[in-house]
């Protein structure tokens, strides 16, 4: 009886990941690429009326939250990612106006708005850089000027800075004839880098998103976070090289570097705190749910880590780096056994008071059915689901949207084939655009039953098994409950639950059938029934008569419990009972 008196006193204690979440830790995220998810004009692009006309469909299927690729006025060298007014919509996708409607629909079906923010740099066109050319202050110093060194050769132009090199190759200092000095930029010369060290341009940055969270958005996805600031200058004015790394030879490479002085500098993430302490500010001065930050780090694991936090910090802050692990890691080579060490490392690094979050996606690489295989698309779906915590989903993923094929002739970008227009229906342009053209050509597959509707009304479609992934993720067992994983025979086990709700996720990653005992993997009892069966077709709600499971090659399956077993009970007062023992010491040291 024991154990049962101290159930009693401490129900599902180390079974939850926490009562009383906030709304982003869990939440099911979806990215939307704006020119390509609804285009309300006729004109092939998408823009902000054609996704508030579809935001009812983000809902149904159970999206609690979308953030939009760049919508600000932009010159569009980079897609968008050159802002040349960080208060303005961009005419491409509409106006002021028609981003307030769609804000004002979102709310009213209960979804959080998410912009793109990009911080690090501008557009060349932006005023600031204007007024920086001409050393008009206070935005003489808004950029990093350097006059570079003189050039022995005779009459030749002045030597760049240093030799720091670009992420799109050769030099990240281009020449201004006008300012006579050099400039840098990380990424396109079009794309000037921001001078952090200036407070002026410093204090720049929370006023415009004050801007944004007045009008009622709920945070931000912040763009290349590592590279927001770079070691200052030398007593002399100067910035340092950086040396070789070794292992790559092509100087006019970034790799060609090791970027000790110009990637992760402490003061990068200085600069984030202040950005998370400024949201929290804006909460309690203003009221509302908490509003975000999402951040793309691309960098060691421990690195990442580091944007919640510095080591010790015990706060939670509405901060968050996407965890891209299972996208960098996980490939058509792998086993369970890599998957489950690439899930084991986030969450073995991460602090304890952040839920995680996982990525299957986004705008810069290729779509999963592309880079896995077609049948890996509904098992991705079924996995990043069943994980704790958030998950983000790349639009079309759901459907299983392929990469396109994009003629050479019109192609704008290497990553233009995972930004094809969305599949809605049948219709002429698979329902994204009444026009005579799109800005990228609709993958064909969509007269194929490869669209929205065709998925909507299809069971055992990608979207079906999506929605009912969904379900699950919305439940409390996956919201708030145990999380195990374990690897049979190649096949991922995935344990989910409450005292109340369980669920085993089977995850067959063969190109065989495999044999599983589930109940034996987690010592737990045989009362179970089918959830969903990815590929086999057993019923929903059949109850299992056997202990050992036969998947399919690739198959996904999903059983649930809502029974109680003696093992959960034990396993709970013993938890219970470490705490109190815990507690107790600490109480008369």
């Amino acid at each position: 009886m024991f154990f049962f008196k101290i159930l009693l006193l401490f129900p599902i204690l180390t079974l939850t990941f926490g009562e009383n979440l906030d709304w982003w830790e869990n939440a099911a995220f979806y990215q939307i690429y704006p020119r390509s998810f609804a285009d309300s004009d006729g004109n092939g692009i998408g823009d902000l009326n054609g996704i508030t006309s579809k935001l009812e469909y983000l809902k149904d299927i159970g999206i609690d939250a979308f953030w939009l690729s760049p919508i600000f006025k932009s010159p569009m060298f980079d897609f968008g990612y050159d802002i040349s007014d960080f208060r303005d919509i961009d005419p491409t996708f509409g106006t002021l106006d028609d981003f307030d409607k769609l804000v004002a629909k979102a709310k009213s079906l209960g979804l959080k708005v998410i912009l793109d923010y990009v911080p690090n740099h501008t557009s060349h066109e932006h005023e600031w850089f204007t007024k920086s050319v001409q050393r008009i202050d206070p935005y003489t110093d808004y950029y990093m000027w350097h006059d570079g060194f003189p050039n022995s050769t005779a009459g030749g132009a002045n030597l760049p800075p240093n030799n720091w090199i670009s992420i799109f190759h050769g030099s990240a200092w281009t020449w201004h004839e006008t300012r006579q000095q050099f400039y840098f930029h990380v990424f396109l010369k079009e794309q000037p880098e921001l001078h952090y060290r200036n407070e002026d341009m410093r204090n720049e940055m929370p006023s415009i998103m004050k801007f944004w969270l007045d009008r009622g958005v709920d945070g931000f996805r912040i763009d290349a976070t590592p590279h927001l600031m770079e070691v200052g200058v030398d007593a002399n004015g100067n910035y340092p090289d950086e040396p070789e790394n070794g292992t790559c030879t092509n100087p006019n490479d970034h790799c060609f570097l090791d970027h000790i002085y110009t990637v992760n500098q402490d003061d990068s993430f200085k600069l984030l705190y202040e950005w998370r302490d400024f949201l929290s500010k804006y909460k309690a001065d203003n009221g509302g749910d908490t509003r975000i930050a999402m951040c793309e780090h691309y960098a060691d694991v421990d690195i990442v880590m580091r944007v919640y936090g510095e080591k010790g910090d015990t706060r939670k802050g509405p901060m968050m780096p996407f965890n891209f692990l299972i996208l960098q890691e996980f490939n058509n080579r792998s086993t369970a056994y890599d998957l489950k060490n690439t899930i084991d490392k986030w969450m073995s690094h991460k602090p304890s008071q952040f839920l995680p979050n996982w990525v299957m996606g986004n705008h810069d690489g290729s779509r999963v059915g592309s880079r896995l295989g077609a049948d890996m698309i509904d098992w991705m779906n079924i996995l990043i689901l069943s994980l704790p915590g958030a998950s983000v989903n790349y639009y079309g993923e759901e459907i299983g949207m392929i990469d396109g094929i994009i003629p050479a002739e019109i192609q704008n970008d290497e990553r233009d084939i995972c930004r094809t227009p969305m599949q809605w229906n049948t219709d002429k342009n698979a329902g994204f655009s009444s026009g005579a053209s799109t800005w990228l050509p609709v993958n064909e597959n969509y007269l194929q039953g490869l669209n929205v509707q065709s998925e909507l009304n299809t069971v055992g479609s990608h979207l079906y098994i999506y929605k009912q992934m969904m379900s699950i993720k919305k439940s409390e067992a996956v919201k708030t409950g145990v999380f195990e994983t374990k690897v049979l025979d190649n096949v991922l086990l995935i344990l989910r639950g409450t005292e109340k709700e369980r669920y085993v996720i089977m995850l067959n990653l063969n190109d065989r059938t495999s044999k599983v005992d589930p109940f034996k993997a987690f010592n737990i009892s045989m009362k179970w029934t089918y959830a969903f069966v990815h590929k086999s077709g057993k019923a929903p709600g059949k109850i299992m008569d056997t202990a050992e499971l036969t998947l399919n090659p690739k198959e996904a399956v999903v059983i649930k419990s809502n029974a109680i077993t003696l093992q959960t009970l034990q396993l709970l007062a013993l938890s219970a009972l470490a705490v109190i023992v815990k507690y107790s010491s600490a109480l008369f040291m």
